[in-house]
């Protein structure tokens, strides 16, 4: 796959909630640029800090993905659901490292404030 088609696919698997992980490298290393700044290394580590965050996602636009070579930004909305809350938007610039198929650099970008605390 190319560096696109491998992001895409991923975010068709995210919106199926079927399968994405199988797309991120073992060997991933995801940043969170939203202060405090949080560097995560190794999918299941990724996994693990972030199943709060896939659990309330309710629906997932894709506004835009511009392709560097292996390097991919996308810009995304998505909307979450809280358990007992109340539903909000979360607006994210998403940069992805791909190197055979993997996704195996992840960083993201966004507003902390509409988050539950």
């Amino acid at each position: 796959m190319t560096t696109r088609e491998t992001i895409e696919e991923y975010f068709r698997r995210l919106e199926r909630k079927s399968e994405w992980e199988s797309l991120l490298s073992d060997d991933l290393e995801f940043t969170s640029f939203t202060s405090p700044v949080k560097r995560i290394r190794g999918r299941t580590a990724y996994l693990d800090s972030t199943k709060r965050f896939f659990s309330m996602i309710a629906g997932l636009e894709v506004r835009d993905v511009m392709v560097d070579g292996q390097k991919a930004c996308a810009l995304t909305r998505y909307r979450l659901q809280p358990p007992g809350g109340a539903a909000f938007v979360s607006d994210v610039a998403e940069v992805f490292g791909v190197r055979d198929d993997k996704i195996e650099s992840f960083d993201i970008y966004f507003d902390a404030s509409p988050f539950p605390k």
